[in-house]
């Protein structure tokens, strides 16, 4: 399972650098972190729901004995619906940004923390060892979160602190012109 995720950083890597090189418009820093974490959502969010999705949805018996889980419980097929959700939203953030993708990262950061706290207690009180509960994904559900909002923090504070510099800027220049709003001193 652990190269799946070291795939979802590599095409990440990959594909936000391709972007960053293609585009035609400027290159800042903002503009950098918001385009690797549109391609880090995509794939730890939307590819990894939508292949979360389709093992609960159509490898039912497979996916739960990963788990370690009994086959044929019925909320399997809710989980592969949250998947399904948040594979959806995970693609749609290529297309939206800020507060759109911010709800995105912290609904599936709860999701996968809830499930975190899930496979530690399954580990715990039942010495659940399965590979889809105590390896590579208990590891995934922690990790995934933690990078996603360290992310759209640093890509915030570096939009932020643009926003800032620009009005300060701006309100510079009025003041060496004297003002834009007509109030001269006519002394």
């Amino acid at each position: 399972m652990w190269y799946l995720f070291a795939g979802y950083a590599a095409a990440t890597a990959i594909l936000s650098l391709i972007h960053v090189v293609a585009t035609k418009r400027e290159r800042t820093a903002s503009r950098i972190w918001g385009i690797i974490l549109a391609y880090a959502i995509l794939f730890f969010v939307g590819a990894q729901g939508l292949l979360g999705f389709y093992g609960h949805a159509f490898r039912p018996g497979e996916t739960a004995e990963m788990i370690g889980w009994a086959a044929g419980s019925p909320f399997q097929f809710e989980v592969a619906c949250t998947n399904l959700a948040f594979g959806i939203l995970g693609i749609i953030c290529l297309w939206m940004r800020a507060n759109f993708r911010l709800a995105t990262i912290l609904g599936y950061s709860i999701f996968l923390l809830g499930a975190a706290v899930g496979h530690i207690h399954q580990l715990i009180a039942f010495d659940n060892k399965a590979p889809g509960n105590s390896g590579a994904i208990l590891y995934a559900d922690i990790i995934i979160p933690t990078v996603l909002l360290t992310l759209w923090v640093i890509q915030f504070v570096i939009s932020r602190r643009r926003r800032e510099r620009e009005l300060i800027d701006k309100c510079t220049q009025q003041v060496e012109k004297g003002g834009e709003d007509g109030r001269r001193d006519k002394a």
